[in-house]
């Protein structure tokens, strides 16, 4: 894939109007936060068909098989506050699963940064900030999204509960349409959020949500300190919090975590389509 490729599809105002695509790199992250560093403009994008060292959140690795999927990172300079930088993971999200739904309507978010059909992992989004003592200097939101990938293509150990889109639909997914169509919506998605804040992308980003009702485990990590909380799952707040009704009845916010579905991926509903 090339960017002459992708670029014919995008009516972008500034994401991909820089665009880097690479053989093979780390980490797509790592190349842009370089770049950044250097001084990138905001809407830069770095595609690899490869990554040595692909990562998701909390350590764990993204499997990069070559010339298969899509494997993206954008340069983003927002003029917010770091506190709600987190936010942005779901911005993208959303971004994401209408993508997806353009060619499949069996697509469902597992917050934070999950994407999943069927009960399986479909994409995953890492979104890591730079920030000093004036504010956030950039922020750079990785997406892996499995387009083209066989079963086979997975190791052993997530290979039950990873898909992608091809082995949804049957057919073999255009990465570069695709790319762009997802370019075109974090742009519309991501200039809403700066311009009317995350309360009004919300009540969209609820249709695509499959925790809700579900009970769950979260490991919630903030400032350092640990805890778990177990619970059934209400629904987003307005801030994108994760609501949750605590075995003693209580209600709860959790704004950063890890979710395990008790029962497994395979209890999470799909999206609602009304």
């Amino acid at each position: 894939m090339q960017a002459t490729d992708i670029e014919p599809h995008l009516t972008t105002r500034r994401f991909g109007r820089r665009l880097h695509v690479f053989e093979e790199v780390d980490s797509t992250n790592t190349t842009a936060r370089e770049l950044a560093e250097a001084g990138a403009e905001e809407g830069t994008v770095v595609i690899a068909e490869s990554q040595r060292r692909g990562r998701g959140r909390l350590g764990r690795q993204w499997v990069s098989p070559p010339q298969r999927n899509l494997y993206l990172s954008l340069v983003l300079r927002p003029r917010l506050p770091s506190e709600v930088i987190p936010q942005l993971t779901l911005v993208v999200g959303l971004a994401a699963a209408e993508t997806v739904r353009e060619w499949t309507s069996n697509v469902a978010i597992k917050w934070p940064n999950d994407l999943v059909s069927g009960g399986r992992k479909l994409a995953g989004i890492l979104t890591e900030m730079v920030a000093d003592e004036s504010g956030v200097r950039f922020v750079i939101p990785g997406i892996g999204v499995n387009l083209n990938s066989a079963p086979e293509d997975f190791p052993p150990a997530v290979r039950g509960i990873a898909t992608s889109l091809s082995m949804i639909t049957g057919a073999a997914i255009d990465r570069a349409r695709f790319t762009a169509r997802l370019l075109n919506r974090c742009e519309a998605r991501y200039d809403q959020w700066q311009r009317d804040g995350f309360a009004t992308l919300a009540p969209e980003w609820e249709r695509f949500s499959c925790l809700t009702d579900q009970p769950i485990v979260v490991q919630s990590d903030v400032h350092g300190k640990s805890e778990r909380i177990e619970g059934v799952a209400l629904g987003l707040a307005d801030d994108g919090a994760l609501r949750v009704r605590g075995a003693d009845g209580r209600e709860c916010r959790v704004v950063a975590g890890d979710v395990t579905v008790l029962g497994g991926y395979d209890q999470l509903r799909e999206a609602r389509t009304d």
